[in-house]
């Protein structure tokens, strides 16, 4: 894969809670090298705005809603996270920012890579250079 795509996920529906889940290759298209959680986002902030140069991820709105808003260096597209049994695949090279975190939101965030600040791209303008020619948009 290579563009932004929302993964629905198993939803093991039960009387005593339902269950949902991901595993590699049925769900996700990479096998995970690291899991990370963003919470206790305050009121107004918002959090990314960078891209990766290699790094692919999916992102899970396990409670609450946000909001990630992705830009192939074209146009950008807006996905609304707000259920656990779906999720938002991210490919590498896709500038991203997370925002609008409703009150106890909680973002699961597994990737293929583990953390590498070299990976990152923090420059919007940079990332445009990187990006241009590279892949069409969306």
């Amino acid at each position: 894969m290579n563009w932004p795509e929302i993964i629905n996920l198993p939803k093991i529906i039960d009387k005593r809670g339902n269950l949902s889940f991901f595993e590699h290759p049925k769900q996700l298209p990479f096998a995970i090298a690291r899991t990370y959680w963003i919470y206790d986002v305050p009121g107004g902030e918002m959090r990314g705005s960078h891209a990766f140069k290699e790094q692919q991820e999916f992102i899970v709105a396990l409670s609450g809603s946000f909001d990630v808003v992705l830009n192939d260096g074209i146009k950008e597209e807006k996905f609304s996270l707000n259920r656990s049994y779906y999720g938002l695949y991210v490919p590498k090279m896709y500038w991203r920012r997370m925002e609008n975190f409703s009150t106890n939101s909680l973002a699961l965030v597994v990737s293929d890579k583990k953390f590498d600040a070299g990976d990152y791209i923090r420059d919007f303008e940079e990332f445009k250079k990187l990006k241009h020619g590279t892949q069409n948009s969306f």
